[in-house]
């Protein structure tokens, strides 16, 4: 399990809020450390990250955390710092920290809640890059990805458009960041999750409403947080050294369908349909 042997990675947003159902974070970075990273786990809350660190470490692999507000530039630059310090170099940025602050059409948002929306979930992607992208240059190249969503391609379950708005923010980011390094060897993806299951969401939904959100997919399974990690394992690896510039939806097939071709797998008996 070396695919990524002797690479740093830094992820943010990755300490471990729930005891029964993972975030996307620490799966990811659990997932980096099985195949050979070390990884600087990033979160605000210290004794989450603590705990994401000892779940690395107790399965033999390595990790350290940073305690940062995503949203301060100089905590995105001292992070950056700290990898470098800690592990010699940067190979690996996974802009994975998001948040849902309120909610709301456009008529109902507050501009302090929209303001720190943006703030982590597009701008702390910007800014920890503008000292990730320098940092890889040195150490030969790198990989970086962001985490986006099927909110920030069509309109969401979730009424959000502060939250739509941000996640769509990081597509295009995504893309101009790949054309403008892809001379520096630094390759920049984007992952967009669709409705998985994650210990965000567990604090969020009721049964009735994760069934449904496993049920408009065209696969008709529940998502998982790892399902995520490994896609980012394979944008972090070399198996992916001819990719960049990509938005992958990581959905069940979700962004494939409209209503129309899923509404049959809703009823009960789809052949009244036929």
């Amino acid at each position: 399990m070396t695919r990524l042997a002797n690479k740093v990675a830094i992820v943010t947003g990755a300490g471990t809020r729930s005891k029964n159902v993972s975030g996307v974070g620490v799966a990811a970075a659990v997932e980096f450390a099985k195949q050979g990273a070390k990884s600087l786990i990033v979160d605000m809350d210290e004794e989450a990250a603590k705990t994401s660190v000892e779940v690395i470490t107790e399965n033999g692999g390595e990790a350290a955390y940073y305690v940062a507000d995503v949203s301060n530039v100089s905590d995105c630059k001292g992070m950056v710092e700290a990898a470098v310090d800690r592990f010699g170099k940067l190979d690996i940025l996974m802009n994975n920290v998001g948040v849902v602050i309120g909610s709301g059409v456009v008529t109902e948002i507050e501009e302090e809640s929209w303001d720190r929306m943006l703030d982590i979930n597009l701008k702390s992607m910007v800014f920890i890059s503008k000292y990730a992208v320098p940092a890889m240059i040195e150490s030969g190249g790198g990989s970086i990805i962001n985490i986006s969503s099927v909110d920030g391609i069509r309109a969401g379950m979730g009424h959000s458009v502060s939250y739509s708005a941000s996640k769509g923010g990081v597509i295009p980011l995504t893309m101009a960041m790949a054309v403008e390094h892809g001379r520096d060897n630094v390759r920049v993806n984007c992952i967009a999750p669709g409705m998985i299951y994650t210990a965000m969401v567990e604090e969020a939904v009721d049964d009735k409403r994760r069934n449904l959100r496993r049920d408009i997919a065209p696969l008709g399974t529940e998502g998982t947080a790892e399902d995520i990690a490994l896609a980012a394992v394979y944008l972090a690896s070399d198996e992916s050294k001819w990719v960049t510039g990509v938005l992958l939806p990581v959905d069940a097939g979700l962004m494939a369908a409209g209503p129309q071709a899923i509404i049959g797998n809703l009823m009960e008996d789809d052949r009244k349909f036929l």
